[in-house]
């Protein structure tokens, strides 16, 4: 139903499946985050993550399959199509403008503080956001880091439409099966079955709980045993 409104969160949770699921064969990687990111453009956050941890293949397997995409998209949609794009793009990349989007600019508007204020806190949601990832790539286990970089992908997003909340289903069944049964209340918090009880403010604070819980979880004592984890965690998926 949501595909058939148009949105694309059902193709991104895909794409993000898929990736955490051959995180570690280069051109599938590659090829689930070049469709993402030929979807909606933060995806393309999964190939700074690759290239960090050494998914050095992943990433140019990806970028070929990405340029493939547009230039199959150029002889379908044609070269003024890439104009549309940018049009579109800056028209719905307003955080604090945008009405019905739940960034935190924006719930800090609607609160009634002044523009730059909301945007003082828009930016310093993003730096922040940034900072954790990054952290996450060096010091978390590389199935944690790949998740806190899928729920960034959204935090760090100019417009959060609540729809894309789904995401958080991917890093939520991770932190189920380490046995966090709390992290039910996640997907919960932003159910469409509760739209209008809940408090906007839930939504990001539910990717922030959720990028903080998956970094904690998926933290690593000692930066050198993150090779042999890697193989211990991409063995335990191959099984599975």
């Amino acid at each position: 139903y949501a595909i058939k409104l148009g949105q694309v969160g059902p193709i991104l949770l895909v794409t993000f499946a898929m990736g955490w699921r051959w995180m570690d064969r280069p051109w599938r990687l590659g090829a689930a985050t070049a469709v993402g990111t030929a979807i909606k453009i933060q995806p393309a956050l999964i190939f700074a993550w690759a290239l960090i941890t050494g998914r050095r293949r992943a990433v140019v397997a990806g970028l070929a399959v990405l340029g493939v995409l547009a230039l199959l998209a150029t002889l379908v949609a044609g070269p003024s199509s890439w104009v549309d794009q940018a049009t579109l793009l800056a028209r719905v990349s307003r955080p604090i403008d945008t009405p019905h989007n739940m960034t935190p600019g924006r719930l800090a508007f609607e609160a009634g503080l002044g523009q730059g204020l909301a945007w003082a806190i828009q930016i310093a949601n993003w730096a922040l956001v940034a900072v954790i990832v990054l952290v996450a790539m060096f010091r978390c286990s590389p199935v944690a880091s790949y998740l806190a970089v899928v729920v960034a992908t959204q935090l760090v997003s100019p417009i959060l439409w609540d729809h894309y909340a789904m995401v958080l289903l991917i890093p939520v069944a991770w932190l189920l099966s380490r046995g966090h049964r709390w992290a039910l209340a996640i997907p919960l918090a932003t159910s469409i079955v509760f739209v209008g009880a809940i408090p906007p403010i839930a939504y990001p604070l539910a990717y922030w709980v959720t990028l903080l819980a998956v970094v904690r979880e998926g933290w690593v004592r000692s930066p050198r045993t993150l090779p042999a984890q890697a193989s211990a965690e991409t063995g335990a998926i191959l099984r599975s």
